[in-house]
């Protein structure tokens, strides 16, 4: 059984998620724009991929943010 991932992994996975699609980019068009495998960035947004400090920055700079934008949980409305 794998164990669940952890809180940041899940953090880095909603965020990817939101912004690409915030981007209206494709899994693949977010892939081929971050240099990295399609099939990668669906694992990403699983939350399966434990992800290196190089894919963090090339995944932030393909989305238009700044790397900690990807490990910051978004503020809740409100909040």
């Amino acid at each position: 059984m794998k164990a669940a991932p952890s809180t940041l992994r899940r953090t880095v996975a909603d965020n990817v998620r939101r912004l690409r699609r915030g981007l209206e980019m494709s899994q693949e068009d977010l892939a081929a724009e971050a240099r990295l495998h399609r099939t990668y960035v669906g694992a990403i947004e699983r939350a399966e991929r434990n992800l290196s400090l190089d894919n963090i920055e090339r995944l932030a700079l393909a989305l238009k943010v700044k790397p900690a934008d990807l490990l910051t949980a978004p503020l809740e409305p409100g909040g």
